[in-house]
């Protein structure tokens, strides 16, 4: 799915909520800021929702999420929060999703809660502990934990700088490329 905030500054103008993970490594960090711009501009949990609303798979990734659940099972770990995924994830075809929650109160997104502190990354170990072997893709900062845990990690669309400082990581920019990378392994 695009980014859900840089489409959120797209549809409101507002250009400081184009900062995502890819350019934030530190999370907490960046949400203490994006909840700061969503008060300062009094934006409510109404307005994401219409954001929420218009968004579509990027072009590919129905047909690679489909080729890739028809032989893997696959599970989504993401830093969205479950009211974003409510809306997204039907557009995907319902897959598992792990993500995070906001705290709305009185439609305003006052807060949101972590479902566990380097939860991709934890995740990945527990699915280790429980004998699954963990292929992983991610793109941004936030995923490296996670990539670098698994058994065979890669960046998929990654930004060039988080590709040159991960060298051990192999990297994507077509589907096709990451279909067959995941289907050798």
């Amino acid at each position: 799915m695009p980014e859900v905030w840089i489409e959120m500054a797209e549809l409101t103008g507002i250009e400081e909520l184009r900062r995502t993970t890819r350019d934030e490594p530190d999370y907490n960090v960046l949400m203490n800021y994006r909840l700061a711009i969503l008060a300062d501009h009094d934006l409510t949990m109404p307005t994401v929702a219409e954001v929420l609303a218009e968004i579509k798979p990027l072009d590919g990734a129905v047909d690679f999420l489909d080729a890739l659940r028809s032989r893997h099972q696959v599970l989504l770990l993401s830093d969205t929060f479950e009211q974003y995924a409510g809306a997204m994830m039907p557009h995907l075809g319902l897959p598992t999703i792990f993500c995070h929650r906001l705290i709305v109160e009185n439609d305003r997104i006052v807060n949101y809660e972590l479902r566990t502190p380097d939860h991709k990354r934890r995740t990945v170990e527990a699915m280790q502990a429980l004998n699954f072997h963990v292929t992983a893709g991610g793109d941004s900062f936030n995923d490296l934990s996670m990539l670098n845990a698994a058994e065979a990690g890669s960046l998929f669309h990654a930004p060039d700088q988080i590709i040159a400082d991960n060298p051990q990581l192999a990297s994507f920019q077509e589907y096709d490329d990451f279909l067959y990378w995941i289907d050798s392994l």
